[in-house]
């Protein structure tokens, strides 16, 4: 990072600020775009956003307040902040949106949001795919004033604002916030505007379409109403209010691709041919003279008045008016590859960063010497002494060639694999050391080589699935050529490449339709290997197993979705894993997974919304009333295909993910939960046989009368319908259980034995003249008889029970009257010597009170004291004092 520090005198206009090696925080940083910002709260305090081609963004800061950093150096330092993953494609474009607190990422033709300290997943817009290039409005100070009619009818568009919007002649409108981008999608050009919702999300909203057919869009600034853009054949202008557009001029046949940098310095746009670069205002009109570069550039940018180009490690500044190079500031060394410059988007802004695409110090060799020659040639050579010294020793020559090797010449394939093998073993024994990165990655990634030249597949497995150094990029076309498929997967795994892992074992999986594979972890498990046909896994298993591993502990959702279909295919314990995974930082949104299930896939759905209202503690009343309503239609399919003699149809694939059965899971919710909607359950069952669910909803709408006739009369329960009414509590619920068993309706016969049954257990709390008025003439009376005489002897006792109760208590009540009576009535006699318990003041003859613990004070005391606490301290309302009366003593 550089600073601006502009001096006439000694021409020096920027120098640098402080440097980062991203390569210490991770093995992929091959970057591709960049993106400067300073806190709006805090203009000292800076961010820099990078951008990989391996799909993560980074973000640093630095505090230009601080005059030293801690490595003692002038210079503030650039420290790393966070990182998140967008996805394993590039990321082709940075936009700090600073007064929304948002960074918005394009990558894989998509654009993704982000927060602007990178706390959170990115999130990806819902846009149509193919996004290729992007471009923010910038607004002018003339244009946010207020004055940008002109510029529009001087455009061609012709216009009014009506609140905050554009409106044309047509009455077309679009927005004029700082979030509004033009958007290139295919071959379809689209005015949008970022919105922000609740939590933090946002969306994209079309404003309008413009139809452009010069040619393929690569780059494009909006300025204003003008949108300038560049394709192959050259350079055009677009008016944002009307659409129409203009050659500004065209490219030559033989070209650099083309190249746009909006100037906001003077509200300008530069535009540039090979190292020629043209200014032109927002109507497209050359202003002033061009630029002419010394050499071609990489990446462009602008700071306070001049051009900042950058290409073969060198800065260069070229003053905007007089077109000359003012200072040239050297920051790698050549052949360093592709240059990324950046600035900030402030027109003050003094800061520029610039990286190399590719890492800094990557050596070739990464530390290791070359070999001074190839390992094939060192055979060859030694097995041409060994035929030399043959031909000498017949000869009769002495040879320094030892005998062994004249009687068992060495095989040259043999010579190779056992030298393979002895590097393997060294680079084994080197991983153990203290070595420095470069030095590991060359370790690995060479280690990786030699057990391919060996075809040593569970080496491979094992280095690409643990921890490692090895670089993928030096890896892929190799392992991808040879077929180690499983190999590479495992090495995008451990290098957090999750999307591209999980591909891999999807392709897998498609290609292992018909073959077995080996599960080696089960071999090294087990010492003695009873039957190797135990350890043979289908390989479409295994693929889905690896895959779910990684998407357990994955949080980016749209990953996950996508994948979830296929493994639900193979396995669908696999999928309900993955979903119900608590290993992952980020859980998923319940509504979009619940969406994404495949509706074949009943028991995955199922299995989800369990975990999350069991395990998760839902309290989301949709998802239990979905919950609900998924067990019972699973539940009346598997009655109507029980009662077909069709099988058991818990699953699809004939094998359940569950232990017990549909009806019982749907049982034990519905009078668990509390959440779910029962008259929409109701309505799903209420045509069929499920009586006892029923029971249950109807419970829940408390219609008790129809409880009773299903569990009485449907289901012939007659201890749960006994419950039931003593769940009521109320004597006319047993008799109106009566009344169902006795006279059922519908044409079924009474059902006398349940009726005994009622009467036997709660014959006390019925009226036996209502009993008897609602027997029926045609029940037997030998049936009745002896529970009839049992409640008649039972109603008997309960009334000589009651006579018993009652005189007891009026006795007690007697007792305490007479008590209470006797305490009023007793006599205390005191003289002149008697003293306060309270005071000790004499008592003479003052007025006194007496408590019941016999405690006697003066009046004043008493006042004082109150008449339920004594002097002694006991409160006489939450202590009672108890005195034995008449019914005890005598």
């Amino acid at each position: 990072m550089a600073k601006g520090e502009v001096s006439s005198m000694s021409r020096t206009v920027i120098e640098p600020l402080s440097q980062f090696d991203l390569s210490s925080h991770s093995r992929a940083t091959t970057i591709r775009s960049l993106a400067v910002a300073t806190s709006p709260s805090d203009p000292q305090h800076a961010f820099l956003y990078v951008g990989t081609y391996s799909g993560t963004l980074f973000s640093l800061s630095t505090n230009l307040n601080n005059s030293a950093s801690s490595n003692g150096s002038d210079h503030p330092k650039l420290s790393f902040q966070r990182s998140v993953s967008v996805g394993d494609s590039p990321v082709e474009s940075i936009f700090v949106l600073v007064e929304l607190g948002k960074v918005l990422v394009l990558s894989e033709g998509s654009l993704f949001l982000v927060d602007s300290e990178l706390t959170n997943h990115a999130a990806r817009l819902s846009f149509p795919k193919g996004v290729s290039v992007v471009a923010r409005r910038v607004r002018s100070g003339a244009e946010s004033e207020g004055s940008g009619e002109q510029a529009s009818s001087s455009s061609g568009g012709g216009g009014q604002r009506v609140n905050g919007l554009r409106v044309n002649k047509e009455g077309e409108a679009h927005g004029e916030g700082n979030s509004v981008f033009a958007v290139v999608a295919g071959k379809r050009l689209l005015l949008v505007e970022l919105v922000l919702g609740g939590g933090g999300t946002g969306s994209l909203v079309i404003l309008k379409e413009i139809q452009f057919v010069d040619g393929v869009i690569s780059t494009m600034v909006w300025l204003d109403d003008s949108i300038i853009v560049g394709t192959a054949n050259g350079y055009s202008l677009i008016s944002s209010v009307t659409g129409q557009s203009g050659v500004i001029f065209s490219l030559p046949d033989v070209s650099r691709p083309p190249r746009l940098k909006l100037l906001r310095k003077e509200w300008r746009v530069l535009l540039l041919v090979d190292n020629v670069g043209i200014i032109v205002d927002p109507h497209g009109q050359p202003v002033g003279g061009s630029l002419v570069f010394r050499h071609g550039l990489d990446s462009v940018e602008e700071i306070s008045s001049y051009v900042v180009i950058v290409s073969d490690g060198k800065i260069e500044l070229y003053h905007k008016r007089s077109g000359s190079c003012v200072q040239v500031l050297p920051f790698g060394g050549e052949g360093i590859g592709p240059c990324i410059v950046a600035s900030e988007e402030d027109r003050g802004g003094k800061l520029v960063a610039v990286a190399t695409a590719t890492k800094v110090p990557r050596n070739r060799y990464w530390g290791l010497h070359p070999p001074p020659a190839p390992l094939e040639v060192v055979v060859d050579d030694g097995l041409m002494t060994i035929q030399r010294a043959s031909f000498l020793r017949k000869a009769g020559v002495e040879t320094i060639v030892d005998n062994d090797l004249f009687l068992n010449p060495p095989n040259r394939a043999d010579l190779l694999e056992s030298a393979i093998k002895n590097i393997s073993r060294y680079l084994e024994a080197c991983r153990e050391k203290d070595l420095t990165q470069s030095v590991r990655e060359g370790v690995d990634t060479l280690l990786m080589y030699l057990y391919r030249a060996l075809n040593r597949v569970e080496d491979m497995e094992r280095l690409a699935s643990s921890t490692n150094w090895c670089v993928v990029e030096e890896l892929e076309q190799m392992l991808e050529e040879s077929g180690h498929l499983r190999t590479l997967a495992f090495l995008c795994a451990s290098k957090g490449m999750s999307s591209k892992a999980v591909s891999i074992w999807r392709i897998l999986a498609r290609n292992y339709s018909s073959g077995l594979w080996i599960d080696t972890a089960l071999n090294n498990n087990n010492n003695n290997i009873r039957d190797s046909r135990e350890n043979l896994v289908s390989g479409k298993e295994i693929a889905a197993a690896e895959a779910a591993k990684i998407l357990e502990e994955s949080s980016d959702q749209d990953l996950i979705l996508q994948h979830l279909g296929w493994i639900a295919d193979i396995s669908q314990v696999l999928a309900v894993k993955v979903l119900t995974s608590d290993r992952r930082v980020v859980q998923l949104n319940p509504d979009e997974v619940v969406t994404a299930i495949d509706p074949q896939k009943v028991e995955i759905l199922q299995r989800f919304l369990q975990w999350l209202i069991e395990e998760q503690d839902c309290n989301d009343t949709q998802l239990h009333t979905l919950y609900a309503l998924s067990l019972a239609k699973s539940a009346i399919e598997a009655f109507e295909s029980e009662n077909l003699d069709s099988g058991n149809t818990e699953s699809t694939s004939g094998i359940s993910i569950f232990q017990t059965s549909v009806r019982k899971r749907l049982q034990v919710f519905l009078q668990s939960s509390d959440l779910y909607d029962p008259e929409e359950v109701l309505d799903l069952i209420e045509g069929s046989e499920l009586w006892l669910e029923k029971a249950i909803l109807y419970r829940r709408l408390g219609q008790e009368t129809l409880v009773l006739q299903i569990l009485a009369l449907k289901l012939e329960d007659s201890e749960a319908a006994e419950e039931y009414c003593a769940e009521i509590g109320r004597p006319d619920a047993y008799m109106q259980l009566l009344e169902m068993y006795l006279d059922p309706q519908d044409g079924k016969e009474p059902m006398f034995n349940a009726a005994v049954r009622l009467l036997h257990n709660h014959g006390e709390s019925l009226d036996p003249l209502q009993v008897l008025e609602k027997l029926s003439p045609d029940m037997p009376l030998q049936l009745a008889s002896e529970t009839l005489l049992r409640m008649f002897r039972a109603r008997v006792h309960h009334h000589h029970q009651g006579q018993i109760v009652h005189n007891l208590s009026r006795a007690v009540d007697m007792d305490a009257r007479l008590s209470r009576l006797e305490e009023r009535s007793r006599n205390v006699q005191i003289n002149d010597e008697s003293l306060c318990d309270s005071c000790d003041a004499r008592l003479g003859t003052k007025l006194f009170a007496m408590y019941p613990d016999d405690t006697v004070i003066c009046y004043k005391c008493y006042r004082r004291q109150g008449e339920s606490v004594s002097v002694s301290g006991r409160n006489f309302k939450e202590d009672v004092l108890i005195k034995p009366g008449w019914l005890v003593s005598r």
